[in-house]
């Protein structure tokens, strides 16, 4: 069902509806960034917040659903999912990165993204307070933003040793894990971390060349993927297989970027 099987009038109302979504998102957070709110943890054995924002931002999202494209299926963080009967299912992320919005970074984000039985093949990554949207896909690849609009493209440093990786976490997930992105950050000219879901967007917009990290869900994964792929990158497992259902996933600028660390990632 890939892009090609959808006409252009349906193309321009499934990226019309995925706006008003991060449109009603970025209005129903906003008024809560930086405020002390109060997180609810979801994880009995560590720390996994969740908050009144994320779940107003995802009501919000679904109430635009209800209204625009109400047969298809979504697949919500917070709130489940459902099948929907057009093939098509939203895939919602309302905040990615509550550690970081809890803690007043602007590096978390909105992820919509739509999807059939292959995998995604739009999304949005949006930044509601720097007010940044990243979009990709149906022959869009973009970024709206406080200087503008402008076209999205990804990096063409093709040796790790000048390239810039990224992840969220310094453990990145197991400790095997978190040895085989070290083995390929050690070769990187800077690592950086604690960037969410903002990480792709900056691979997206050609500033870093790689993010590498594990244990992610579906939800956390397949607008990133659009976006990136969009711009001309490369999201894959650690096994250069799909990462659309979340796991392990790196992220890269190019094909020759990607090859070098895969190749790291496959030995450690």
């Amino acid at each position: 069902m890939h892009t090609h099987s959808l006409d252009s009038k349906t193309q321009d109302q499934l990226r019309a509806c995925a706006h008003q979504m991060a449109d009603a998102a970025r209005e129903a957070i906003l008024p809560l960034f930086r405020t002390g709110l109060i997180s609810d943890n979801k994880d009995a054995d560590g720390f996994d917040p969740v908050t009144q924002a994320d779940r107003a931002a995802e009501l919000a999202m679904r109430d635009v659903l209800a209204r625009v494209r109400p047969d298809d299926g979504i697949f919500g963080e917070e709130f489940g999912q459902s099948a929907g009967s057009t093939g098509l299912q939203w895939v919602l992320d309302p905040i990615d990165g509550t550690r970081g919005f809890i803690s007043g970074t602007p590096t978390w984000g909105v992820l919509i993204s739509l999807r059939d039985q292959v995998g995604p093949f739009y999304g949005i990554i949006d930044q509601p307070y720097i007010g940044e949207r990243f979009e990709g896909g149906f022959g869009h690849s973009e970024l709206v933003g406080p200087l503008g609009t402008r076209a999205l493209s990804t990096s063409a440093t093709t040796t790790l040793a000048e390239a810039t990786i990224l992840t969220t976490f310094p453990e990145v997930g197991t400790p095997e894990e978190g040895k085989a992105f070290h083995a390929v950050a050690e070769r990187c000219k800077l690592t950086r971390y604690g960037m969410d879901c903002y990480g792709y967007a900056l691979v997206a917009g050609g500033q870093v060349e790689l993010v590498i990290e594990a244990g992610l869900s579906a939800y956390d994964i397949q607008a990133p993927i659009a976006v990136v792929q969009a711009a001309g990158g490369i999201v894959t497992d650690w096994t250069g297989g799909p990462a659309h259902e979340g796991g392990r996933a790196i992220a890269a600028a190019n094909a020759d970027i990607h090859a070098q660390a895969l190749d790291i990632l496959s030995r450690v």
